[in-house]
């Protein structure tokens, strides 16, 4: 089907806001039959594509600080570069990772690990920014996280709840860019509690009467900047739908089975991947979980040691949740950080910003697990098969959510912009 003809239906639908997609496109496709504007086959794409964005969703587990590849996912045991580090074997033969992480090798099957990421960019707010949006950051136009584009590609037509969630801060991050706030983040600190001020102050009656008069009094500004009281009024009523909506309960965990919760862990990324798995259950296509502290450049083994032991065991049992659930077919969940680090271990028995060569894991959503996706030189500085750069992977996490790349939106200049600038899918993931 030409894209331009779908791209046409996405506006379409954007415009409509209240209508959801699928009765639209039934309409459209009622119309289309009758005008003549759309052949069967092109209307039967325009479906199925549809239906293929039904129910996905991608968990981001964000490794804040740029983990080290040879301490996690393409250790280098006997190489002087490999350090300290030992290997273990997964349950997939030949696979290994480093011995840090005993729980998610027996989740291997599942995994497809890329050794072979390799970026330019080895400062933190830039490589943070890159690695959240596909693009570097510019003055003129400030580009959505991947998280923004999902939930607006795959929200649900007035959904209670944010569409795009991140548990913890991430430095630098990104938020809704040239979307609009309406898809920024909705950021919570910590998870494990219900949102902060998720309750009205005062009776419901009165609080919807008060949000009414400030919608009249925003009437007489809406005249000089509409598209301003739009978005206001828009992130209001999102409000106030969220504080109504019996999905809030999502949010408490403290009604998970005590087997789950102690399957998971207690510290703070391991109770955000737990609400991740019961925010994509209620219906959020985005979630990202943030581990902080990955930036070693003192003392590296002991800290990477004691980071993966908060993240290996949650990590291991979000993937093996989802797949008892029935849930980890449409769930992306990809593990990384902005950069890896230096082959070279420094002075101080750490290790440095690295983005020549880094490793970026991925599972559920479609992608084959019980692989590894390139290689590096036996030393771990150069990247000796099938490079991946960050345009690929987006464009991976693209096909992976039935989006499409090439789709644009439009910068505040009137400058069309795409999803994914260039990049072509890394077709061994899904082959």
């Amino acid at each position: 089907m030409d894209m331009r003809i779908e791209r046409q239906v996405e506006l379409a639908i954007d415009r409509c806001g209240v209508m959801r997609r699928r009765d639209f496109l039934r309409g459209l496709s009622a119309a289309a039959l009758a005008t003549g504007s759309l052949n069967w086959r092109e209307l039967v794409a325009l479906e199925a594509a549809e239906l293929r964005r039904q129910g996905k969703a991608c968990i981001l587990l964000w490794m804040q600080g740029g983990p080290s590849q040879f301490e996690t996912f393409s250790p280098k045991p006997g190489h002087p570069n490999g350090g300290a580090t030992r290997s273990i074997m997964t349950t997939v033969p030949g696979l290994e990772v480093s011995q840090n992480f005993p729980q998610i090798a027996k989740q291997a099957k599942h995994l497809a690990i890329i050794r072979s990421m390799t970026s330019k960019e080895g400062s933190h707010p830039r490589a943070t920014y890159l690695l959240h949006t596909g693009y570097l950051p510019t003055a003129s136009v400030k580009y959505p996280a991947f998280g923004s584009i999902a939930a607006k590609e795959l929200e649900q037509a007035n959904f209670d709840l944010p569409s795009f969630v991140r548990i913890g801060n991430v430095q630098n991050g990104s938020s809704g860019g040239l979307l609009g706030s309406h898809y920024d983040p909705f950021v919570m600190p910590v998870a494990g509690k219900v949102p902060a001020n998720s309750k009205p102050a005062t009776a419901d009656a009165r609080f919807d009467r008060r949000l009414d008069l400030l919608s009249r009094l925003e009437s007489d500004y809406a005249a000089q900047a509409p598209s301003e009281v739009a978005d206001h009024q828009k992130l209001y009523g999102q409000a106030q739908r969220m504080v109504h909506s019996p999905k809030m309960a999502a949010f408490d965990l403290s009604t998970e089975p005590q087997a789950v919760r102690d399957a998971y862990g207690t510290s703070p990324f391991a109770l955000g991947c737990l609400l991740a798995r019961r925010l994509v259950e209620t219906g959020v296509p985005f979630i990202e979980v943030v581990a902080d502290g990955w930036d070693t450049h003192f003392d590296n083994f002991d800290l990477t040691k004691k980071l993966a032991t908060t993240v290996d065991q949650p990590f291991a049992a979000l993937i093996a949740d989802l797949e008892t659930r029935g849930m980890l077919d449409k769930t992306l969940v990809v593990w990384m950080g902005e950069f890896g680090r230096t082959p070279h271990i420094n002075a101080r028995d750490g290790r440095d910003h690295y983005p020549t060569a880094f490793n970026v894991v991925l599972a559920g959503g479609g992608v084959r697990g019980g692989q590894v996706i390139g290689k590096t030189d036996a030393g771990g500085t150069e990247v000796t098969d099938r490079p991946v750069r960050v345009p690929d992977l987006f464009a991976s996490f693209c096909h992976s959510l039935a989006i499409d790349p090439s789709k644009e939106n439009m910068s505040s200049i009137g400058r069309p912009i795409k999803l994914v600038d260039g990049g072509q899918v890394v077709k061994e993931l899904f082959a």
